[in-house]
């Protein structure tokens, strides 16, 4: 039976670690401590020798929800995706709630821990490349570029494409989710005239951390 490779971001309930240990068999270990927590990521490797497991620290940095994505992202190319399972009791509230996201929108397994018992939670793979039209990817890769845009008609410009289709592709209708029904942007009416920029979700499928 192939082994696990756990990923388990570092909180206040670390213990949970060690409940995943008896129900999954692992190979290797991926602890994702923000700063505050590098001791206890630190201590949880000195009870794992008594258990031979290779366990790695990654450090979090910067914005939780991004960096989760991101370390997340980079260790299932380094490990190809195999048997990776994500232990998203480990953490804090934030860290838990990135933990199970980036779990979701990849399609990696994932279990949770109640009363002492590890609970597999469901795969919802689907993937935004699939969902989103050229026109639509072409709107995102020029709200990421640095100072565009404050406005529909800069965007509209920037994209070539008309008022009524930029706002279609943004706001969506009955037969297909916009932009923004999708998470991807977020926009804002100021004085009268909307702005628009990529959410953090958008930001993140753009540097190719959601698949």
């Amino acid at each position: 039976m192939p082994k696990n490779i756990i990923i388990a971001p570092v909180g206040d309930n670390i213990n949970a670690l060690f409940v995943g240990l008896k129900e999954f068999p692992t190979e290797k270990i991926y602890l994702l401590a923000p700063a505050d927590y590098m001791k206890t990521a630190e201590s949880a490797i000195k009870d794992l020798e008594k258990f031979g497991i290779p366990t790695k620290i990654i450090e979090m940095k910067g914005e939780v929800w991004e960096d989760m994505f991101r370390k997340i992202g980079e260790i299932s190319k380094i490990e190809g995706g195999n048997n990776i399972i994500i232990n998203t009791a480990t953490g804090d509230r934030t860290t838990t709630c990135a933990a199970t996201s980036a779990a979701f929108v990849n399609g990696i397994k994932a279990f949770s821990v109640e009363k002492g018992m590890a609970m597999l939670l469901p795969v919802l793979k689907f993937s935004y490349y699939r969902m989103l039209t050229d026109k639509k990817m072409d709107i995102l890769k020029n709200l990421s570029k640095p100072n565009c845009c404050m406005s529909l008609d800069e965007l509209g410009k920037k994209t070539k494409m008309s008022l009524p289709l930029i706002s279609y592709h943004i706001n969506g209708n009955l037969k297909s989710e916009g932009l923004k029904k999708m998470g991807l942007v977020e926009t804002e009416d100021i004085k009268g005239r909307m702005e628009i920029k990529l959410s953090t979700l958008g930001r993140m499928l753009i540097r190719g951390y959601v698949s």
